[in-house]
Order: C-alpha cells, then structure tokens, then sequence
C-alpha cells in the first residue's frame, strides 16, 4: 500500500511539473509563467532536499555519505566561495538554488533505485513525457492553423508558444527527445498501437518544431549525445536507436508539410529560419566571461557579477547584452572560479565511474533490461551537457525542472542496487534524521524567504528600470534579470 501510494504521489509531482513547465500560459496565474516556474523549482528543490536528506541518515545511516562525496565537495564549494560576498544583497539565492540542485537530484536517485524498482521510475517519467509532449505537440497545431489563417510567414514567430523564447523551449527539447522512443520500448502500452501511434505523432510534431526553430546547441547536442551513448552501450542499444531515428524521419517529413508545402498552398511567401554558421554573437560573450575568471583565479568574481562587473573587454562593451554569458560552464568559473568547475569534474568523473560499471553489467548479461534506458537517459544527460556550453541549459526555470526530473532517473539508472532490508534502523538514527530534517528544513526555510525578498525587490525595481535604463530585460533568475546592477543605473 506504501508503495502504490508513493507510486501515485510520484506521478502527480511529475504531471505537476510538465503542466506548470509546457502550458503556463493556459494556468490562471497571478505572477507570470517565468517567475511562477521559478517558485515551483524553489520550493521543490528545497522540500526535496530536506525530506530526502533525513530520509537517507535514517535508511542508510551517516556512513553511506562518503559514496557521495563528489557532490558534497560541489556543494561545499558554491557556499565557501560565494562567502566572501555575504553582505552583497541576495547573494545566497542563486548558489542555493545550485546547491538544492545538485544535491538533490544525487540524494533522490541514490535511494529510488534500491529494490529492483529502477525501471518503475524509468517508465513513469518517460509515459508522463510522451503524453505531455503529444498534448503540447496538439495544442501547436491549433496555433499553427491560427496562424496560416492568419496568413503569418514566419511560423517561428508563434511557434513554439507558451515560452518567452524559443530557447527556452529548445533546452525541454534537449531533455526530452531521447527519451521518447522508451514509451513504446518499455511498460505496460509498449504494444498498444494506439499508444504507438500517438508517441509517435507527438515525437513528430516535437522534431518538427525543433527544425522550425534552428536552434543548433539543441541539434548538435542531441545529435552528439545519441551517437555518444550508441556508441558507449553498442548493440544492445540498436532497438533505442532504431526508435529515435525513424521518430527523426517522421519529423523531417512533418517539417516538409506543415512548413513548406501547406504553408506554399496558402501565401505567397513562407518564412523560415536559416541554420547559421555563425555564433551569433556570442564569442564576445565568452571572451568577457573567461576573463572574468581570470581576474580572481581561482575563485571568481562573485555570484551573479555577470550582471554587475566592471566590464573587461570592448568587444562586449559594444555586444548586446544578456543576462549570461551564453556558456554555463564559463559563467561558474566567471562567478565562482574555477574551483567550482574543478569540484564539478569529480562529480562528472563519478557519474562516468558508475555508468562504466552498469555497461559493464549490461554487456555481461541485461538480466534487468538496463540496456535500453540506459541509452535513452545517458544520450539525454550528455546532449543536455553539451547545450549547455553554447546556452543557459541550466538557468531557466523550465529546462531545470524537467532537468531535475531527467537527471533524478538517470542517477538511479546507474545507481548500483542496494537491499533496502540490509541497514538495521535505530532510535538513534531516527532522532538524528529529524534533527537532519529540521536543520535542512531550516536552512531551506530562510534560503526560500531570500527567493521571495528577491522577487519583490525585482518587481519594485522593474518600474524604475523600464523608464530609466536604456537596456532590455536580462532574464537570469527572474525574467527581470538585471538587479542588482551598476550603481550607476540604480535609483
């Protein structure tokens, strides 16, 4: 009964977060979808944290946490250098959010993959995925039939809808796609072909926005992580591979209908997006920000000093301006140093160890029918990686939603298992799990009331900023991202 119970409150969590990420725009909310989103990943992040925290000092005991000393160090590392700043305004909001991030999606998968119930959690999110990308895939033919009626050339000026950028959309895109071919590979509709047929109708209508949209670091990035992890798993992989490329086909041909020939039937001229060769801007961005982090080597210039430093270079004094660099990886080192970065590849490596070790079990023998998600998720986490490097992949709230979710499953896909009998429990390690809970409940509680602080300083500001400063807005972790800044530019 327990476990159908937390079988059902894992699904709802889930459903909740695709619905709040894909179709924010249809929800009556009172804030708008960027920041909405955004207290969704805060206040999930840190109830997850604290109750999985607590849970893993009562199941496995203190002990257990040398297994996951790499994400420590990580964790460890953004609170001691993000230190020194601590009289800067709001300077624990976004290292907390990093922090809750990373801790949590390693201390969730390190326990649900305990029991043999690995590919419970690889069939619930890949079945609540597939469904919620036919819907949104759906729902975007309704606006794509607006806008030809509309007469409207360029399709990708409505489509993808419900995403201040297309970007945005561009990083669930990354997350998701190689995950679908499991919904007809795995579970219990593997074989209902109507089931089949509208996975594969919403894989379609997906790769079809994708091409619509051009967004190469989605592209190439998926394209590097499926021939990665092909590569890496090998025959085994063949019936995932065989999935995600006849779902790649079905798009091209729905790209060829809906956005050449119909639209060519109705206007006299169609719009499209170019794939550029170009980087669209962004090396001086990435000039900017490596020597960012180089002025403090190792340690970085402080978070979020993006938005405020001294600017270094001319190129990007005369660049446009965002709220990131463009580069994730460059962003950390530009604003926590390369300390972090360094903290960082000891949890990589880890991750690396520990696939090597499920291959090896897959290829010694699929007693557990690893092979499959194993491919799907390890393509997926490594297209999202590489995104990164040419985009935020991890700054907007969306993509770190369906992301936590994403990297949760991988995390217990290469989890070595466990028997959850083993550990004896005892009163002692119970009173020291609550006092875990209470001390992360705590710690969570007041990092939460700097997020709301934040938003309402973001907001009051907001008015100011539209009248008086000759710039757009920098989405970072509010969509009005460009607080605080220079005191020049302050009230």
């Amino acid at each position: 009964m327990v476990q159908k119970d937390w079988g059902a409150f894992r699904w709802l969590i889930a459903v909740a977060i695709f619905v709040s990420v894909l179709f924010a725009d249809l929800l009556p909310l009172s804030i708008g979808s960027y920041a909405f989103q955004r207290y969704i990943l805060a206040g999930g992040l840190a109830l997850t944290v604290s109750l999985s925290g607590a849970y893993w000092v009562n199941q496995k005991g203190w002990g257990e946490w040398r297994n996951i000393w790499p994400v420590l160090l990580a964790v460890a590392s953004l609170v001691l250098l993000a230190a020194p700043y601590h009289d800067l305004l709001y300077v624990w909001v976004e290292p907390g959010m990093y922090v809750a991030f990373f801790l949590g999606f390693v201390l969730v998968g390190g326990l649900s993959g305990e029991g043999g119930h690995k590919q419970r959690w690889v069939i619930e999110l890949v079945y609540i995925a597939a469904a919620a990308v036919f819907a949104y895939g759906a729902a975007t033919i309704t606006v794509y039939l607006f806008a030809l009626s509309d007469r409207v050339a360029h399709l990708s000026n409505y489509i993808p809808w419900g995403f201040v950028s297309m970007r945005y959309w561009s990083h669930i895109a990354t997350w998701l796609l190689p995950i679908l071919p499991l919904a007809v590979l795995l579970g219990p509709l593997k074989d209902e072909r109507l089931w089949r047929f509208f996975v594969a109708l919403g894989a379609a209508l997906w790769w079809w926005i994708e091409f619509l949209s051009m967004s190469r670091g989605s592209v190439l990035g998926i394209a590097i992580g499926v021939v990665l992890a092909a590569v890496l798993i090998g025959r085994p992989a063949l019936p995932w591979l065989r999935v995600f490329v006849r779902y790649l086909a079905y798009g091209v041909f729905a790209w060829v209908i809906l956005s050449v020939i119909i639209p060519s039937m109705f206007q006299d001229e169609v719009g499209m997006r170019i794939l550029h060769t170009t980087s669209s801007g962004r090396v001086p961005l990435f000039i900017e920000a490596w020597r960012m982090s180089l002025e403090n080597f190792p340690f970085g210039m402080g978070p979020q000093s993006w938005l405020t430093h001294d600017i270094l270079t001319d190129e990007y004094r005369q660049s446009p301006k965002f709220g990131h660099p463009h580069n994730m990886y460059l962003m950390w080192a530009a604003e926590y140093g390369w300390i972090l970065i360094g903290a960082l590849f000891f949890l990589v490596g880890q991750a690396i160890r520990l696939f090597w070790q499920r291959r090896a079990e897959v290829h010694a023998g699929d007693r557990d029918g690893l092979a499959l998600p194993l491919a799907a998720f390890t393509a997926s986490v490594s297209a999202a990686m590489l995104h990164a490097g040419v985009s935020a992949v991890f700054m907007a709230p969306g993509s770190m939603l369906i992301g936590f979710l994403v990297l949760s499953v991988f995390w217990v896909l290469i989890t070595p298992e466990h028997d959850p009998a083993t550990p004896k429990r005892s009163r002692r390690r119970f009173v020291a799990a609550g006092l875990v809970a209470m001390f992360l409940g705590g710690l969570s509680l007041y990092w939460f009331s700097e997020v709301k602080a934040y938003y309402s300083a973001m907001e009051n500001d907001l008015q100011y900023y539209q009248k008086h400063v000759p710039a757009g807005t920098l989405p970072r972790f509010w969509f009005h991202g460009n607080f605080p800044r220079h005191p020049d530019q302050m009230p």
